[in-house]
Parts: structure tokens; sequence; C-alpha cells
């Protein structure tokens, strides 16, 4: 019998809701078919079956909640499944149930993973940095503990140094209770220290309201991933906001000249692509911008890659896929995959891969008519680009007034490692390349 657990599946998630089953119990699955469809945070994920064999049991129905570690489906390899589901419950009336502590020990140290089971050595391994990069868990002097993948990444997650605990479990295994337990004892003045990127946030309690005329709306999943990155960039970045205005006229008047014979071959031609070129060029000319500040070892990460985030707006909320290698793409290409990407996150279909490792963001503001605005860096990036509603306005040149295109560009920056003036540079570098467009083919590698 194949127990196969629901996993973690990326960005930190640790639950889903199950959306829709395309099996039963007693129906026959392939290795590789669509179990399910299961809602998270971010994305609704296809689980395959891992296996080929007879469904004996389905973990949760549509519409439940499924934590990671917990039983997703029961296959039976042996093709003798509908008898074994059967069968079941005397089996299960005949043996005494074990205790809730047993049960959940057990889960922890059986392995799990999207497409199949994970092997788990029960050998002592030592402690993974791998996903502390941007939290506040040092684990350079770590000793070897013992701990399941399942664990450990509750303690990253969690903010927890799992060097330093003592496990409950089985030669002194760490479980995701001595886990829960130390991030409870957590003291406020820790979170609260000047030497740490870990912050609590303050109790805050609502006002006493009527009875009448008040309705409560619980928020989505997707709202409360928003709440927690929102929350996370206000509290750990002191961020400085830098405006200009840019004079776009001749980039409008290379857009219309091209515009109707891309729209020939089926592609959308906007400006977004032009500025996702523009960035990426000056950040050859200032990698800072590209990078992330790991506050515990007091370090910036450059990264030789550069993926550009795009805001896109969502009927259930904001939804920031990005770019992979956006540098090595032409405008033609950005152009087809921006629009790809604005698809299918509206659709809820965008990929995990597609919403990490992002390096610098834009978000475009203007597609709703607004100018200027301050948008709000997506942690751990060192800067975002709030682009605003292109606008015709009078213009001085020399000894006459003239009307031109106008762009408004609004970039925030994290202030504890990129200066204002660095900043400044920064902006009027993209705003060179859009006033005169024809640089952004004259300088392509």
């Amino acid at each position: 019998m194949y127990d196969f657990k629901f996993t973690d599946i990326g960005e930190g998630l640790h639950e889903g809701q199950i959306l829709k089953w395309f099996f039963k119990v007693g129906d026959k699955v392939k290795e590789g078919d669509v179990l399910c469809v299961v809602e998270t945070d971010k994305v609704n994920a296809e689980i395959p079956a891992p296996v080929t064999g007879i469904i004996t049991k389905l973990g949760a129905n549509v519409g439940q909640t499924i934590h990671v570690g917990e039983t997703l489906v029961m296959i039976d390899e042996s093709g003798k499944g509908a008898v074994a589901a059967a069968e079941a419950p005397k089996a299960e009336v005949k043996k005494e149930a074990p205790k809730p502590e047993v049960k959940k020990q057990a889960a922890e140290e059986k392995g799990a993973a999207v497409v199949g089971e994970v092997v788990v050595s029960n050998d002592v391994i030592a402690s993974s940095n791998e996903g502390f990069e941007n939290n506040a868990v040092t684990v350079e002097n770590a000793g070897k503990v013992l701990a399941t993948p399942v664990a450990r990444k509750m303690a990253a997650d969690l903010k927890v140094d799992i060097s330093k605990l003592k496990g409950s479990g089985e030669h002194g295994r760490i479980m995701k209770a001595d886990i829960q337990a130390a991030a409870k004892s957590t003291t406020v003045s820790t979170a609260s220290s000047q030497t740490t990127s870990s912050f609590a946030l303050p109790s805050v309690s609502m006002p006493t309201l009527p009875k009448d005329g008040v309705k409560r709306v619980k928020i989505s999943k997707l709202r409360q991933a928003i709440v927690k990155s929102m929350n996370t960039a206000n509290l750990v970045i002191p961020s400085t906001t830098l405006m200009d205005e840019i004079d776009v006229t001749k980039l409008v008047e290379f857009r219309k000249s091209q515009k109707a014979k891309l729209e020939e071959k089926g592609i959308k031609l906007t400006y977004l692509p032009f500025i996702v070129k523009a960035v990426t060029m000056a950040i050859k000319d200032y990698p800072i911008f590209n990078a992330s500040f790991d506050h515990e070892a007091e370090e910036i990460v450059y990264k030789d890659f550069i993926n550009i985030g795009v805001a896109v707006d969502t009927p259930d909320g904001l939804i920031v896929p990005n770019v992979k290698h956006a540098d090595q793409k032409s405008i033609v290409t950005l152009a087809k995959e921006i629009e790809t990407l604005g698809a299918a996150t509206r659709a809820r279909t965008v990929k995990l891969e597609e919403l990490q490792n992002g390096t610098f963001s834009i978000t475009n503001y203007g597609t709703t008519g607004i100018k200027l605005g301050t948008p709000v860096i997506k942690h751990p990036e060192l800067a975002i680009l709030g682009v605003g509603s292109i606008y015709r306005k009078p213009v001085v040149e020399g000894d006459q007034i003239v009307i031109r295109d106008v762009l408004p560009l609004s970039l925030t920056i994290d202030h504890r490692v990129i200066d204002g003036a660095d900043g400044g540079r920064f902006l009027l570098k993209v705003k060179e390349l859009l006033s005169d467009p024809m640089q952004i083919f004259l300088f392509l590698s």
C-alpha cells in the first residue's frame, strides 16, 4: 500500500485546499495521472500520481484543507485496491489505535514528495543551510542534528535554529512539536533587537463596533500571503522613493510604428517590454540593484542572473511572476513572455518556479490611470520600479513650449544598502534609455 503524503510544493507553503478530485476510491490510476488540484496561497497545483494502482482512500474531500505531511491518497499497487478498501474498517477495529504522539512521530519519520516518497535516512545528517539565506537563523557553526526535511522546512519558516534544540523523538530526533515550542518561546526582545532581521508584530486590538451594519469576511489565502509580504517589507526594509518624469515621445512614436506589424503576428506590443529591457541594461551598470541583503551575515548577495518580476493584478490580489534571464531576451520575446505570464497568473495556473528567485520587480499602476506612487519592495529584493500612465503635457524646449508624451517613474530602494545618490543615477540611466529607444537596440549585447 502506497501512502502518498502531501508535501511542501515550494514558496514555504504549509497547506492547501482540495479544489477538485479527478478520481474516487476504487478507481485505477496510472503513474503521472493528475490526481487532484490543490489551491495554495499563490497557485492552483496539479498533483500527479506517484505510482500505478487502485485508490483505496482519499485523505481529504473537496473544500477541505490538507497540511504538509498528511496523507493525500492511499494507492494499492497490487491491483486489489477495491478489496483492501472494503476490508479496511475491520482491520482498523482489530488493531489498537496508536497514541497521537506516536502517529505524529511516524508521519515525521517518513518523508514524502509531490511526485513520490522521499527516502529519509535514520542516520544523523548535517544541519543544512538551504533556505536560510534571508532568514534570521545562523547555522554555520551548527553541529549535527537529526531531523526530517519536513521538520527542517518548518524550522526555516519559523526561524528556529534546530542545532540548538534537544529533540524529543527517537535517538534525539527533532520533532515538529519541538520546533513549534521553540518558536513560541522566542522572546519579544530578541525579535525586536537591532541586530536581527526577525521582527514581532505589535498587538493591535480592534475598536468596539456595533452589531448592526457590520460584515466580516475572511480573507483569501492569497490575501493572507500578501499581508505577510507587506508586513515583512515594511518592518524589515527602511525604504525611500525617488520620482522623475521622462520624455518618451520618441518611444511612443516607435511603438506606434511597430504595433500594427506585430499584431498581425499575434504579438501585443506594450511599453512594458521596453521598460524591462531598459532596467536590465541599467542593472549591468549598477549591479547592486539586482542583489539582496543578508542582514544576519551583513553581506550583499549579488546574482549573475537577472529575473525581472512583473506585478500582475488578479481578481484575488497582486501576484508577481518573473521573467527569467530578461537581459538575454529581445523586445519581441519579452512582449510574448510577459503576456503569457500575465494570462497564466490571472488564471492561477502560473508555475511555482515562475514565482521564485526574482531579483528586481516592476509594478505598472499606470494601467489604472495613476501617474505616481510609492511601490513596496518585494523582500528580499532591494528595489522596485513603479510605472505610471503616459500623458501629454507642455514642456519648455529652448524658447518654445511644445507638447510631449511624458512617463512618470517611481523607484523605491532599500536604504540600508542603496544610497539616494545611487538610486538617482540608476533612475537617470533608465531615463536616458527610454527617452531614446534606439539606444536600447544599439547597445544590446
